[in-house]
């Protein structure tokens, strides 16, 4: 059984739910967001909870169980209280800025590197420091990924793009080998 799965989703005031045809719709506060529910998911809309159900006992309908309660909840806090991720840029030189819906970096490269943003998610950017924000969890996930991508922190200086909490392993360089006569 999951543990997860048989947990109640409780609503915050402010927050409704509803189930259309095959999706969900969580609305708050900060927005809307829906969710393709699948076909061995059962979902109980409450006052003021959401309870996931399963339909049968098989293998994969435990696994989807937990899987579509988290998902869930995920859009719960994402609609009450969104999602972000920072990221710290490292390097002599590398900076950001944000205009309109672009976040423009300039990491290194001969160019400049222009990042469009998706919808749903903006970009601030304070010194060295950018904040991915959003109520959409994969989504603020996805975008920060992919900038990091775009310049991955190497392991000698550590120059790059790192999340603020991530730990570079540094290498040690190359050392001078003294000559003996």
């Amino acid at each position: 059984m999951s543990r997860l799965g048989k947990l109640p989703i409780e609503l915050p005031q402010g927050t409704q739910a509803k189930r259309e045809n095959d999706f969900i719709i969580v609305t708050g506060p900060n927005g809307e967001l829906r969710q393709k529910l699948h076909d061995l998911i059962k979902i109980d809309i409450a006052s003021n909870q959401i309870k996931v159900l399963m339909a049968g006992k098989s293998r994969k309908e435990k696994a989807l169980w937990g899987l579509f309660r988290s998902l869930i909840n995920n859009m719960v806090i994402g609609v009450n209280q969104g999602y972000e991720k920072r990221l710290e840029i490292n390097g002599v030189g590398y900076r950001a800025s944000v205009s309109d819906n672009k976040l423009t970096l300039s990491v290194g490269y001969s160019h400049l590197v222009i990042y469009k943003l998706p919808d749903g998610i903006n970009a601030k950017v304070d010194a060295n420091l950018i904040t991915i924000s959003g109520i959409d969890k994969q989504s603020v996930g996805e975008v920060a990924a992919q900038i990091r991508r775009i310049r991955k922190p190497e392991p000698y200086k550590g120059k790059g793009i790192k999340y603020i909490d991530e730990v570079i392993k540094r290498k040690v360089g190359k050392t001078a080998v003294k000559e003996e006569k």
